[in-house]
């Protein structure tokens, strides 16, 4: 009788365990699922780029604004999550800070050209970079697959650009997204999400190519003069 009184309070402590657990996931679960929703938005917002090239700086400031809420959700879901159990509940966030972090690398290259460092875009969301021991952070991982969904939407703007006779902006991004896959390719990528956004970079890689590669059998190339002219920052990298 009393071992059994003994695990009825063990296991009444699991319940409680449990009972608390679940209440911090339903917390998460519902700031996530507000802090998601500007990610909708902020993807409206933007799509202007593919139709209109006057329509992209004023949508970059509008989405800024739209960022500062963002921002400010990542500072309640800082404040919710343990600070030793990151990994615990990170399923809740994984997905959105990967859009967040495609959609903050989006905005910098639409406004300077550049790549969005790892430290840049974790300061957007108003978290660190570093490792878990620190609490809420920016995984690497993250942010790598925010890149490679870039990659993806820059192949789309290439062959929208021609449609708007823009032929200066393929070259851009054939540039940029040809660094990126070379520095892709010194990553030795284990996480298997991650390795299936970086195989179909090659795909993305393949359709810029042939935008190129039509503008110059069709003559439509900038001329060597413009070329110059088109060359990207020193610095590839914003810091």
């Amino acid at each position: 009788m009393i071992e059994n009184n003994a695990t009825n309070l063990l296991f009444s402590a699991f319940q409680k365990k449990i009972e608390e657990e679940q209440e911090v996931r339903e917390v998460i679960r519902n700031l996530c699922k507000e802090v998601d929703k500007f990610s909708r938005e902020i993807t409206a917002v933007l799509q202007v780029m593919h139709h209109s090239e006057e329509g992209i700086s004023p949508a970059c400031l509008k989405a800024r604004r739209l960022l500062d809420k963002v921002n400010e959700g990542y500072a309640k879901l800082k404040e919710v999550v343990p600070a030793t159990d990151y990994y615990k509940y990170q399923e809740h966030w994984r997905f959105m800070t990967q859009k967040y972090c495609y959609l903050i690398s989006l905005i910098i290259w639409l406004e300077k050209g550049i790549l969005a460092s790892h430290e840049t875009v974790a300061e957007v969301l108003g978290i660190s970079t570093l490792e878990q021991t620190t609490g809420f952070h920016l995984d690497l991982d993250d942010y790598l697959v925010g890149l490679l969904c870039l990659c993806s939407e820059l192949a789309r703007l290439a062959v929208n650009s021609v449609t708007r006779d823009d032929y200066e902006k393929p070259l851009r991004i054939s540039k940029f997204v040809m660094d990126l896959n070379s520095g892709f390719r010194l990553l030795n990528i284990k996480n298997d999400h991650l390795r299936k956004r970086y195989d179909a970079l090659r795909y993305d890689v393949r359709k810029i190519e042939e935008v190129v590669y039509d503008l110059s059998i069709r003559g439509l190339l900038p001329k060597p003069d413009a070329e110059n002219a088109l060359e990207m920052p020193d610095a590839m990298t914003e810091s």
